[in-house]
């Protein structure tokens, strides 16, 4: 049984993040993920609890260091306050080259720069929660100084989960120390990469700080390629294809490459890109990665291949709404088998 996230593309507005919500809440879903990425993942959030009134909103993930905790705890507690406790917090890193160049914010060490975020976001919580002094005086941040005036003070659900994007081992362990859960990349959700590699490393981060794993909860990103036909699963196959092709020519992304033996495809997909070669990164992509990165099956068997692939590692997951809202009866059925058994 999963708790079954909807995803929201990324270039999708605050024009129609509103609607896209309502639908997904009226197709049953327990959750949408909103990004931050074309627009700002905070007010995707609001717009979208907004809009309903049992929906779970995730930031999938907002980009945390361009932000000071002190902002974002700030509208994760209005979000959780307005919603009555429907809100979590995604963060994560993003890359080095974006921080920089992108936000013109600091890239420091990121692994211990994003512990702090979070540890430093959670005082602040205690403070807004209980009015006791903020003293939090890390090595990346330092907040000691809330007066009343500016603390929005208590809330009925003030425990606001906060989960963190992670993909290489340092940062993964570290989450299993300091955060709620951990969410997924879509290159680093293969059942054996999960079983093998994330699993592991987050119960080495459990372990430092004596922690019960049964706390944690863990969002599993895949791609998938489904449809209410073979023809449309077999163009949502090619589609992801083309965006594995774009992802792995990350080297960030490359550890579950090398776990399957195919780290030189990275290097060659990275390479085209230098080289300006974009139409021809989807040929690196062959079916047999495809069969490891991307659950496929039409509405009628797609539940069945989640459950074979996932049961047992994680109890959330993403999948997509349908490009047609005249889908959306038999993607709620979908929905409703993978809550419900």
């Amino acid at each position: 049984m999963f708790e079954v996230f909807a995803s929201t593309p990324e270039g999708m507005g605050p024009a129609d993040i509103g609607a896209h919500a309502a639908r997904a809440e009226a197709m049953g879903f327990y959750g949408l993920q909103v990004p931050d990425a074309v627009h700002d993942g905070l007010l995707l959030s609001a717009l979208a609890l907004n809009a309903t009134t049992k929906l779970v909103v995730q930031t999938s993930v907002l980009v945390a260091f361009p932000r000071s905790p002190m902002t974002t705890a700030v509208a994760a507690w209005d979000l959780q306050s307005m919603s009555r406790g429907r809100f979590e917090l995604g963060i994560g890193t993003q890359v080095k080259g974006n921080i920089e160049k992108r936000y013109s914010a600091r890239w420091d060490s990121p692994v211990p720069q994003l512990r702090e975020y979070v540890q430093s976001m959670r005082a602040i919580f205690h403070s807004f929660q209980t009015g006791e002094a903020l003293c939090f005086e890390g090595d990346h941040y330092q907040l000691t100084r809330l007066q009343p005036f500016f603390n929005p003070g208590p809330i009925d659900d003030p425990n606001v989960p906060i989960l963190c994007g992670a993909v290489g081992p340092d940062m993964t362990r570290m989450v299993g120390r300091v955060a709620d859960g951990m969410i997924t990349h879509p290159t680093n959700t293969p059942p054996r990469y999960i079983r093998e590699v994330c699993l592991p490393r987050l119960q080495d981060g459990f372990d430092k700080v004596g922690r019960d794993s049964s706390d944690f909860t863990l969002v599993l990103g895949p791609l998938t390629a489904t449809g209410s036909d073979e023809d449309a699963v077999a163009r949502a196959w090619e589609k992801q294809r083309q965006l594995l092709g774009f992802l792995y020519s990350t080297p960030a992304y490359w550890p579950s490459l090398e776990l399957f033996g195919w780290q030189d495809r990275g290097q060659a997909l990275l390479d085209m890109t230098r080289a300006g070669q974009w139409e021809k990164m989807a040929g690196i992509i062959d079916d047999e990665m495809l069969d490891q990165f991307v659950p496929r099956g039409t509405y009628d068997t797609i539940a069945s291949v989640f459950r074979e692939r996932f049961a047992g590692l994680a109890r959330r997951t993403t999948f997509p709404l349908p490009d047609h809202p005249a889908e959306d009866a038999r993607v709620a059925d979908v929905i409703l088998d993978l809550q419900s058994r």
